[in-house]
C-alpha cells in the first residue's frame, strides 16, 4: 500500500464514521483493530464498529480534517498522521484531535488518538 492510498483510506474512516456508513467502516479495519484513545481503548474491529454505531455519547458529531500527513521517506511508512477537530451537531468544536494511523496487510490496525 502506498502513502497515497493509506492517506485516502484514514480519510474515508472519517467519512464513514460521519456518514454512518459501519459496514464500509469495518471494511477498512483490520481484524485486530485497536483504537487507544485518552478515556479508553477499544480493541477489535467488530467491537470498535458497535461502539460506533451504538454506544457513542455523541452520535452526531463530524469530524473535519485540518491535514493529513506521513513521514517523509521512500513512501513505504505505515502511518498517517491525521489533524483535525470533533464537532457536536451544532458544528460547535468539543475537541481538536491527532490521530495517528497504523496499518498492516492493507488495513487499518491502530488508531492513536490524542486530545486538547
Amino acid at each position: 500500500m502506498t502513502n497515497t492510498e493509506r492517506v485516502e483510506r484514514a480519510r474515508t474512516y472519517y467519512e464513514t464514521i460521519d456518514g454512518g456508513d459501519y459496514d464500509r467502516l469495518a471494511s477498512l479495519l483490520a481484524e485486530s483493530f485497536v483504537h487507544d484513545r485518552p478515556d479508553r481503548t477499544i480493541e477489535g474491529r467488530e467491537r470498535f464498529v458497535r461502539f460506533m454505531r451504538e454506544e457513542r455519547p455523541q452520535p452526531d458529531t463530524s469530524h473535519p480534517l485540518d491535514g493529513l500527513y506521513c513521514p517523509a521517506g521512500d513512501g513505504t511508512a505505515d502511518e498517517v498522521v491525521a489533524r483535525g477537530r470533533l464537532l457536536d451537531s451544532d458544528g460547535e468544536r468539543i475537541v481538536g484531535f491527532v490521530d495517528v494511523f497504523s496499518f498492516a496487510d492493507g488495513g487499518i490496525e491502530r488508531i492513536e488518538t490524542y486530545t486538547r
